[in-house]
């Protein structure tokens, strides 16, 4: 059994492991070039945010990334609750939103560009996209997944179909929904990063590219280690806003990690 605390003290254990590794082999193995050094990494950080770099590119990326992330998946999640219910209008769209689907999204950034231009609204546009297909496919999945005997058994009792949708197949399809959520963070991030490497002058998606650019290894790793840990934050606010609507998932959670 590992407690909570167990847990937390075994992870930094592993980081403060792992940096320790990078360290060493940065130093022994002259791979400064490639891997770079945690102690150069940090020093570039605490620049970085002493000169007001950092939270310029940081404040353009967050915006994007977060205005993106809730468009997306308020469209996802309201067209999945809809087709989810309509199983006619979803069979007859359902091959035309696979294929959409499958389209790889990278290649549709060029395309964004010719039609959107390269300001802000072209990358949350971009990033909504992202989100929104993952969203819907989990949202859609989750819905159509209700015991239909239950809601058969209920329309018998009188309910209304917004009495269904309310107290019978949101609630069901909560497990659905936040896993599309937490699937679409990184999705979200890559979408931002992607559109900043392409078409703009502010963000961590330029500060990546342009560090690259000029083989600045300590600003390159710098900025993947920003990326990261907004990843990280994203996710832990995606799973604090989980653990507060679906409350038993996360004591089944904790269950599994006492087992």
């Amino acid at each position: 059994m590992i407690s909570g605390r167990n847990l937390f003290g075994i992870r930094v254990a592993i980081a403060v492991a792992l940096l320790g590794i990078w360290q060493y082999l940065s130093q022994a193995r002259h791979l400064e070039f490639y891997l770079s050094k945690p102690t150069d990494i940090a020093g570039r950080l605490d620049q970085w945010i002493s000169d007001g770099t950092l939270i310029s590119h940081l404040q353009a990326t967050v915006f994007v990334a977060i205005v993106g992330f809730a468009i997306g998946a308020c469209a996802g999640l309201s067209v999945g609750l809809l087709l989810g219910r309509a199983a006619t209008t979803a069979k007859v769209i359902d091959p035309f939103l696979m294929a959409f689907y499958s389209m790889p999204k990278v290649a549709l950034a060029p395309v964004f560009v010719l039609w959107f231009g390269v300001d802000t609204s072209m990358k949350v546009i971009f990033v909504s996209l992202v989100v929104f297909f993952l969203v819907f496919l989990n949202t859609y999945s989750g819905v159509r997944n209700v015991s239909r005997e239950q809601l058969t058994i209920l329309r018998l009792m009188g309910a209304r179909e917004s009495d269904l949708m309310r107290k019978v197949v949101l609630p069901s399809a909560l497990v659905w929904v936040f896993t599309g959520l937490r699937l679409s963070v990184p999705y979200a991030l890559i979408g931002t990063i992607l559109g900043e490497m392409m078409a703009t002058n502010k963000g961590l998606g330029f500060l990546l590219a342009n560090t690259a650019g000029t083989f600045d290894t300590t600003g390159t790793f710098a900025t993947l280690v920003v990326i990261v840990a907004l990843s990280m934050v994203f996710n832990a606010l995606v799973r604090l806003a989980e653990s507060t609507l679906m409350p038993w998932q996360a004591r089944l959670d904790e269950q599994e990690v006492s087992i």
